[in-house]
């Protein structure tokens, strides 16, 4: 009887002491890939920022939705680039105007998180006519026509706002800088010339760090890929690749010998492919294919514009007559179909935004942008209707 006695004492005093503690306030896991003030989706949630070059106006057109969004004016708008979610907008006094597309993805290699926020006008960035612009999650760099970089918090510029954190100031020459590996890839100066002649790596305050020992004589042309970063060069790419932070460079030459109007000199793809487009000449493209290190030359008539879809896929290329035309791996002619009019091709910057699943092509002379599925000979899926002239594009959200 002692003994039960004794148990419900401490039976007693156990509970007693236990409702006596304060209940501990249990804070909310953050999600994986959690972004404040944006919603996630499942699916990419791709825009376009277009630019009518009459008035200024400037819009991003939502391609899930269709809803169009007015984003204020850019007088006299020259150029359009983008990073995957920001525009930047070169006016004619050579100011940079930013928009934030309000679409994004984050890759983290195994997966993807996809997301959309508000259209808005974050303001205009430090500098004149910028030559390019390449951000990852920390950096923003920014090339203009006198050879210097100015790297931007990307971190401030999610949030709304223009914040620099470094430069990189080089001899004056048609260069640029492309955050890469936790660091920033730049070019050098070729000394007395125009271009470049390879490239080096600094850390993200813009100091150097390291020599990319393979040269790139006459640099022109670039492209973040999957499998590094590439450089246009006179003799072929250069592949740029980072493994445990230590850089190296690897040479892709040409098939054949080149002559300077062959040569490729600006690159476009689909972004995530290692499949790059480039203009070889008046008439003529180049495809080049990063992971198997080569070229395939493509004869394919005047050239308006060009774009890669990726491994597999087809080589996009719009001709001066305004066809857009189709050509398998081996440079061959899938499909030709009447898109733009030559007046339209020659009258502005007609240019083709791929995607995984389409591509848009716009109409410099109306208010039309053309949705392309290039997997179904080259069907016209949609005509969007931007308002204004749709002078430049640039889609986001990829």
């Amino acid at each position: 009887m002692k003994l039960k006695a004794v148990t419900v004492v401490v039976a007693a005093l156990t509970l007693a002491a236990c409702g006596s503690e304060q209940p501990k306030e249990v804070t909310p896991e953050v999600p994986h890939g959690y972004v404040e003030g944006a919603e996630e989706a499942a699916e990419a949630q791709s825009r376009l920022i277009v630019a009518d070059t009459d008035t200024g106006a400037v819009r991003v057109v939502d391609l899930i939705t269709e809803e169009v969004h007015e984003v204020g004016r850019v007088d006299g708008v020259r150029t359009v680039t983008g990073d995957g979610r920001f525009g930047y907008l070169t006016a004619h006094d050579g100011t940079t105007r930013v928009i934030d597309s309000g679409s994004w993805m984050v890759d983290h290699g195994d997966h993807v998180h996809y997301y959309r926020a508000k259209v808005r006008d974050v303001g205009v960035a430090p500098g004149k006519e910028p030559l390019a612009a390449y951000s990852d999650p920390a950096v923003t760099a920014l090339s203009y026509s006198d050879g210097s970089a100015t790297l931007l918090d990307r971190a401030a510029l999610d949030k709304g706002s223009v914040a620099e954190l470094g430069k990189i100031t080089r001899e004056p020459h048609a260069g640029v800088a492309i955050p890469y590996g936790g660091h920033i890839i730049a070019t050098v100066a070729d000394t007395g010339k125009p271009l470049a002649r390879g490239v080096r790596v600094h850390d993200r305050q813009g100091k150097a760090v390291a020599e990319i020992d393979q040269p790139c004589p006459d640099l022109q042309g670039q492209a973040v890929t999957r499998r590094g970063v590439v450089f246009g060069c006179a003799d072929g790419a250069l592949l740029v690749t980072e493994k445990d932070g230590a850089f190296a460079g690897a040479k892709i030459p040409y098939p054949r010998a080149v002559t300077a109007q062959e040569r490729a000199n600006a690159f476009f793809h689909r972004p995530g492919s290692s499949t790059l487009a480039a203009r070889a000449g008046e008439s003529a493209v180049w495809s080049l294919d990063v992971g198997r290190r080569s070229w395939q030359h493509v004869e394919t008539g005047p050239v308006a514009a060009v774009n890669a879809v990726g491994e597999g896929g087809p080589l996009l290329v719009l001709a001066r007559d305004g066809k857009l035309r189709s050509f398998d791996g081996a440079g061959k002619e899938q499909t030709a179909i009447p898109l733009l009019t030559p007046e339209a091709t020659a009258a502005g910057v007609p240019s083709i935004q791929v995607d995984s699943t389409r591509a848009y092509v716009n109409n410099p002379l109306s208010a039309e942008v053309y949705e392309i599925d290039y997997n179904d000979n080259l069907r016209r899926a949609r005509t969007l209707k931007v308002g204004g002239k749709a002078g430049h594009i640039v889609e986001t959200g990829r």
